[in-house]
């Protein structure tokens, strides 16, 4: 049966163009609401429009949601450069390389941490969606760390509840563009999906509370190094706060960092790194904490800017 929505424009989203209130309303890519757009499944004011026009708030919209897309089942397979920090019965810690992400999602085709694991013969939870399972919290796939992963049932629902309620100590190293002033804060903006619809997202009025604790381990020239604290965990939130502030991290092109900084610092990616997680063991309530070093190329970043400074 088809998921037909009708609600008006909402005032925040006055002067948007279509195809991208589309995609904050109901959560698409902006490629599908366009092709929503283009098949006719949507109407303004009992009219067809182009993905292209401008929305006005209060204007009638109706739509015939798309099915959703079914996520990719984990692919079994070992992800060289992934090691085992720690495992026992209930947990396995990995500290991710570059480039993998944490489960499947939909347009993803590369390596991930549950393909990773099963490939090499371990076993994970099997509570939560079944291209999730055992995923407690994420990283994004080219941020590199500490991460958790539940094998039992008992380590999965404790480890969510704990992530859910805060009781999880998050620390990231993260390299920034510039001086953060003050040199220790915090920032508290909400986050949701970028307008553009284009997979980024950006402090929205209306959206999920985030907040992001910073403080200055190191300044140099054109760069400090943070070390950031978490209190929410939301999608891409350190790469947010940080461009939110004008201070992107270092080659994170995607949130408006110097393309020239990263070339000369031979940086692919965004500098962020999970240093550290700590959490109540989910089986017998001790806490336990793990850490993770700098891979290569973060390190060897670092040292470019230290050397310059």
């Amino acid at each position: 049966m088809a998921d037909v929505r009708s609600l008006p424009i909402p005032d925040g989203l006055e002067g948007e163009r279509l195809d991208a209130a589309l995609a904050r309303l109901f959560g698409l890519s902006r490629a599908r609401a366009a092709d929503a757009i283009s098949a006719g499944d949507v109407l303004v004011d009992g009219q067809a429009a182009a993905k292209s026009d401008r929305v006005r708030a209060g204007a009638w919209l109706e739509v015939t949601l798309p099915p959703p897309v079914a996520p990719p089942a984990p692919v079994a397979e070992p992800v060289p450069g992934m090691t085992i920090v720690y495992e026992d019965d209930d947990i396995v810690v990995v500290d991710k390389p570059i480039g993998v992400a944490a489960n499947p999602t939909t347009g993803w085709t590369g390596p991930t941490v549950i393909g990773g694991l099963l490939g090499a013969g371990h076993t994970v939870a099997t509570s939560g969606a079944a291209e999730r399972q055992g995923i407690v919290h994420r990283l994004d796939a080219n941020t590199t760390g500490v991460m958790v992963v539940a094998k039992s049932e008992l380590a999965y629902s404790r480890l969510k509840r704990a992530f859910k309620e805060r009781r999880v100590d998050k620390r990231y190293h993260a390299l920034v563009q510039g001086h953060p002033d003050p040199f220790r804060g915090t920032v508290d903006a909400p986050i949701d999906r970028h307008p553009a619809g284009d997979g980024r997202f950006a402090v929205v009025a209306g959206g999920k509370p985030a907040v992001t604790h910073y403080d200055t381990i190191e300044a140099f020239r054109a760069a400090s190094l943070l070390e950031i604290d978490l209190e929410t965990g939301r999608t891409h939130q350190i790469r947010v706060h940080m461009a939110a502030i004008r201070h992107p991290c270092v080659a994170d092109l995607a949130y408006g960092a110097d393309p020239t900084l990263a070339a000369r610092l031979g940086l692919t990616r965004q500098w962020l790194h999970a240093v550290r997680l700590g959490f109540e063991h989910p089986a017998h309530g001790e806490w336990a904490e793990f850490d993770s070093p700098y891979p290569d190329d973060l390190a060897h970043a670092l040292g470019l800017i230290r050397a310059e400074s």
